[in-house]
């Protein structure tokens, strides 16, 4: 394809989507590196190479990467998965360890998830083919209610937990307000239920093991108004586009041939 100015006033593209977030969109690579593509002028519309990201694509639009005619993207979705242990949130690990985008069926889109279970933790976890949705669905401004089912081990009372409903620092980092419950207990043993808000790495163990609980089963079942629900182990459950639009306002654009 010929090279031609990024700057031609014929380069116009006033409406649409940024061009590295159809890209994502697409499955042609992470928003990162759709912008390195672009910087790269490995990317052209309609045959003119651009360069910038912030040019715009629309619906009439043909995209090039590297000579191939991408597929427009498919539209907005949004899947319920549960996580069983063992399987990290990642695309890529460095020690080879299997990831829940192995476990996926293979007629899968490319997604991401919104927000991460770590190895050892199990449950929900919402897998969308859009990074804005994701990136949406984790803002705190939402004030999405994360609840988990803990079970822990060691001496446990309920005003103890009842300390975390304004916050706690621990090791130098502050965790906004918790509620903890206690469902059920026998001898050091107990079932929890744990709500918060923000959801930072490995909070809720880190939080309990303050006051000298290990946790020893984690699981996330809810994130929002999305439960898990009696949904099997290793299992999809794909969110309807009317429950999206309801449960976020979010526009879900159609695709071309839809």
């Amino acid at each position: 394809m010929p090279k031609t100015d990024p700057d031609s006033p014929n380069l116009s593209f006033s409406k649409g989507e940024r061009i590295a977030k159809w890209l994502a969109r697409a499955g042609v690579a992470s928003r990162r590196d759709a912008e390195k593509l672009v910087s790269e002028g490995k990317v052209f519309i309609n045959q003119q190479q651009i360069t910038q990201p912030a040019t715009f694509v629309s619906n009439n639009d043909n995209v090039y990467v590297n000579g191939k005619l991408i597929a427009y993207p498919e539209h907005s979705r949004l899947w319920r998965y549960h996580k069983p242990v063992g399987l990290i949130t990642t695309h890529k690990d460095p020690e080879g360890r299997p990831t829940v985008f192995d476990a996926l069926p293979p007629n899968m889109p490319r997604v991401i998830s919104v927000g991460r279970l770590d190895l050892n933790s199990e449950g929900l976890l919402l897998l969308t083919n859009d990074g804005s949705l994701a990136r949406q669905l984790e803002l705190p401004s939402n004030h999405w209610v994360r609840r988990y089912r803990v079970r822990v081990f060691g001496h446990i009372v309920q005003a103890k937990l009842d300390q975390l409903k304004d916050g706690i620092t621990v090791e130098g980092i502050h965790y906004s307000p918790i509620i903890a419950k206690i469902d059920s207990q026998k001898g050091m043993n107990a079932w929890l239920t744990v709500s918060l808000q923000e959801g930072r790495n490995r909070e809720i163990r880190r939080v309990m093991q303050h006051f000298d609980l290990q946790v020893n089963r984690l699981i996330r079942i809810a994130y929002g108004p999305f439960q898990l629900g009696s949904l099997p182990k290793n299992s999809l459950d794909e969110v309807s586009g009317k429950v999206i639009r309801e449960q976020t306002g979010k526009h879900i654009p159609l695709s071309r041939n839809k």
